[in-house]
């Protein structure tokens, strides 16, 4: 008998991360895991040890998957990068099809990176419909770990998901009922944020009276992050320096490549630089500055005062303005339905602004308080460490086709009344 095969496709750091700790909780569950015998008598749980293959980064190949693609290199971001890069992805595409194809994977496991996962989901659904007959039996099991943010934008796109997907795997609790009202005979689970799982001994830790305040600088992972975000991060810490000259600065980045492109925007001498341990930075933090997007969520799980931005090119961002339908892009702003983190977008992402309001929570304690007991509430919300373990277990009952647990309802949090009338 085989052993299991799963093929994962991430495209982002942040995927690269996810895929990293589903592997090792599903190497764990198989591994633990007690023979269950099938129709045909073969075990679909046994001690032979799973197979991972496909397309990540660093991170899930340390975690042991047969990487055909390292496709964090190529990480992009808007649609108008997407366009210029559109032979480069499709030849990867292609490329992880035909390795689709050949192998045969029992799952696909798409890990986020929506668009380019979306395609693929539907092109392998449609390839096993195809070849399906005394010799083609192959029809793999396909995963969607972590939502695309259909809620927020082209919601019709949620249908066609249940035509190609088994199991979609959320990290977000309002999902489920947004699911459930369109598309109920789709199986999802929610499994909880892995933001809990990764940071649950650490929380906000009282600094030193005696030391200064301690502002971070989140600028992003990508190029064109750094490209478009630090040059108002770094002149924004210029304005601070002059209103409040009493606090230390430090900028943090996820690894050594990132770290030397932004060093040549030419970093100010006071301005600390750390790659990686971002909860350790976190911890001590009196305020953050942060692009939008996953990185809020962390400053918020560890109590940050967060002043969050984002610029993009223009062409994205008219295009992000027609089809966009909620009223944040931080996520503890879309979760609270209410403007926790002061938020900048696009024209409005000046060093002016995001200056200003550092400064009001820097000076402010009482506020800064206030807003860390809303976020206690927030990520109070988000399930219990373990994440990747639920999610490994949900891939395992999938397999052995179990219906998915009927959940005690967890507390309502629902998202703004703008993504409800989508």
């Amino acid at each position: 008998m085989k052993p299991k095969s799963f093929m994962l496709i991430a495209g982002e750091a942040s995927g690269d991360l996810l895929g990293a700790e589903l592997v090792r909780a599903l190497r764990e569950e198989f591994a633990n895991a007690e023979e269950v015998p099938t129709r045909d008598y073969q075990p679909i749980n046994s001690n032979l040890e799973p197979r991972f293959f496909g397309a990540g980064g660093a991170r899930m190949a340390a975690a042991g998957v047969d990487l055909e693609e390292d496709m964090i290199e190529h990480s992009v971001l808007g649609i108008s990068d997407v366009a210029k890069h559109y032979l480069k992805f499709r030849r990867i595409f292609n490329r992880l099809f035909e390795l689709a194809v050949q192998q045969q994977p029992d799952v696909i496991i798409c890990i986020d990176f929506s668009g380019f996962n979306r395609r693929f989901a539907h092109a392998i659904r449609q390839y096993a419909r195809q070849h399906q007959g005394w010799f083609h039996g192959w029809n793999p099991k396909i995963v969607q770990y972590v939502s695309p943010q259909v809620w927020a934008s082209r919601e019709y796109r949620v249908y066609q998901m249940a035509q190609d997907l088994d199991l979609v795997l959320s990290i977000l609790p309002f999902e489920r009922e947004w699911y459930a009202k369109r598309v109920p005979q789709l199986r999802f689970e929610f499994v909880g944020h892995p933001v809990v799982e990764r940071y649950a001994p650490a929380r906000s830790e009282p600094g030193d009276p005696a030391s200064a305040p301690l502002l971070l600088l989140l600028p992003g992972s990508r190029r064109s992050e750094l490209t478009r975000h630090l040059p108002v991060m770094l002149d924004a810490l210029s304005n601070l320096r002059r209103d409040a000259p009493k606090f230390r600065a430090r900028i943090v980045l996820p690894d050594d490549a990132t770290a030397e492109q932004a060093k040549s925007f030419g970093l100010p001498p006071d301005l600390e630089v750390r790659t990686g341990l971002l909860g350790e930075s976190l911890a001590h933090a009196t305020v953050a500055l942060a692009k939008t997007g996953t990185v809020t969520l962390e400053c918020a799980w560890f109590g940050v005062p967060t002043v969050a931005f984002y610029k993009t090119s223009w062409i994205n961002y008219q295009i992000a303005r027609k089809i966009a339908s909620v009223p944040y892009l931080a996520m503890p702003n879309l979760l609270a339905n209410e403007e926790v983190f002061p938020e900048f977008l696009q024209n409005h992402a000046t060093s002016e602004n995001i200056a200003r309001a550092a400064l009001e929570l820097l000076r402010d304690e009482k506020r800064r308080t206030e807003v860390k007991i809303r976020l206690a509430e927030i990520v109070s919300r988000l399930g219990a460490p373990g994440a990747s373990k639920r999610a490994a277990k949900a891939i395992v009952r999938l397999l052995e086709a179990e219906p998915a647990p009927d959940l005690p309802a967890k507390p309502r949090l629902t998202i703004s009344a703008a993504v409800e009338k989508t």
